[in-house]
């Protein structure tokens, strides 16, 4: 790749206010998540994997999940 920096476009086309903080409000929640993420990471890393009792099963997790993606799913008739 080339250590030059991508020319600059111009001609770029601005978004809606309410789509551009829609896009912030994602952003703000994606950077959230990887904080998170990475402060797991850090503790495994500084403190090694945790014991199987703390943990909880992966169906588990699954399962909360899909019953939290249905709740938020209007009701088909």
């Amino acid at each position: 790749m080339s250590e030059q920096p991508a020319p600059v476009d111009h001609a770029r086309q601005q978004l809606e206010p309410a789509a551009a903080d829609g896009l912030r409000a994602y952003a703000a929640r994606t950077r959230e998540s990887a904080d998170q993420l990475a402060g797991v990471l850090e503790d495994i890393a500084a403190n090694g994997l945790p014991s199987v009792e703390d943990c909880t099963p992966w169906e588990e997790l699954r399962e909360a999940h899909l019953a939290r993606l249905a709740a938020q799913r209007p009701a088909v008739a």
